[in-house]
């Protein structure tokens, strides 16, 4: 584990050809433990090879298809894999290569990516090979109770640099992570608490945010034109193991199909529009016991191009659990030359990662 590999590479973060390293392997999933997923089939990182002290590069395997992050209509893979494969890859390299317990608790503050060249992520015969190069940072560091780090990653596939991500979380033992949930971590009366909370909005079909299957839709609308989170805790993918709290992917794949929903009926085209950026803060925890309303605004657009700017903040009470800003680029649309009917009235200290 300790051994390090010298590459006449770029530096993580500088323009230019991707690393490609013919040891980093893609023949198996690494141990579910170590990226914190119930099931085999939801582990998507193969392998990581230390090239320096704070330098990694992690190799994914992407599925050709998946019962939620599917490729879409023109083959291109779901963006929100990025999202969890980067998620994944954090979590292992804090376990396998930086020292942090397998017991401690991982609390996300913040999440981005920038998809750079969709067409390298198109799905072909054979699952795609990720390849991430990590740059590893030790974030408001306090061992051993609280780890703070943050990684930034260029992906690429085959050597073609595709995309930008990066993920910042707290990693804390027992004690702590029960005092930042001052509810407790017991999960009791949390499936009837959610029922109960939900039971007020109607679910969205699930061709309107962009999905197939109707469990899959999280996104549900009230008699008074809020939007709501929807919260299926029975859910294989969103709810892989037990949790406290609604996950940061939960909450992100709310604001994905909230945007997603407004979009497309703007522009009634079920392929218009592609998620090519996405910045997610999340300042609180998010109950399961207490409704979340996904609020929407439409942001300045980006002068000449054809793109589209969200912002989704998810409300719970009267604070903010998440925001979510998205950029949304059209196919043959000009956002910039195009006005926006959003509906006002309510449209609609972090996550567990």
């Amino acid at each position: 584990m300790d051994q390090l590999y010298e590459l006449s590479t770029r530096v993580p973060g500088e323009p230019g050809t991707a690393v490609v390293d013919a040891s980093l392997k893609f023949l198996q999933p690494v141990s579910r433990q170590l990226v914190h997923r119930a099931a085999v089939a939801e582990v998507f990182i193969t392998d990581a090879l230390q090239v320096s002290k704070d330098r990694f590069l992690v190799g994914a395997q992407w599925p050709r298809d998946h019962a939620l992050y599917y490729p879409d209509a023109q083959g291109v893979s779901d963006p929100l894999l990025l999202t969890e494969t980067v998620r994944q890859a954090l979590v292992y390299l804090a376990h396998e290569y930086c020292g942090i317990p397998l017991g401690h608790r991982f609390v996300g503050s913040d999440t981005h990516f920038e998809i750079t060249d969709h067409d390298a992520l198109v799905v072909g015969d054979t699952p795609l090979h990720v390849t991430l190069d990590v740059q590893w940072s030790w974030v408001a560091n306090r061992p051993p109770r609280r780890f703070g780090m943050q990684v930034d990653a260029v992906v690429s596939v085959a050597g073609r640099e595709c995309a930008r991500a990066g993920l910042s979380v707290s990693a804390v033992d027992e004690g702590l992570y029960r005092r930042l949930r001052w509810r407790g971590a017991e999960g009791q009366g949390c499936d009837e608490a959610a029922r109960v909370s939900h039971s007020a909005a109607t679910r969205l079909a699930a061709a309107e945010v962009g999905r197939l299957r109707a469990k899959d839709s999280v996104l549900g609308r009230t008699e008074a034109g809020e939007w709501r989170l929807l919260v299926d805790l029975h859910h294989a993918v969103l709810f892989d193991h037990p949790g406290d709290h609604i996950p940061l992917m939960v909450t992100l794949e709310g604001a994905r199909q909230l945007g997603h929903c407004l979009l497309h009926r703007r522009h009634d085209a079920p392929a218009g529009a592609v998620l090519r950026a996405v910045r997610m803060d999340c300042p609180a925890f998010a109950d399961l016991d207490e409704p979340v309303r996904l609020c929407a605004e439409l942001q300045p657009p980006v002068i000449a191009s054809d793109v589209t700017r969200l912002c989704i903040t998810a409300v719970q009470g009267e604070g903010s659990v998440a925001t979510v800003t998205m950029e949304w680029l059209h196919r043959g649309l000009s956002a910039a030359s195009e006005e926006v009917a959003f509906s006002r009235g309510v449209v609609g200290s972090g996550a567990a990662v």
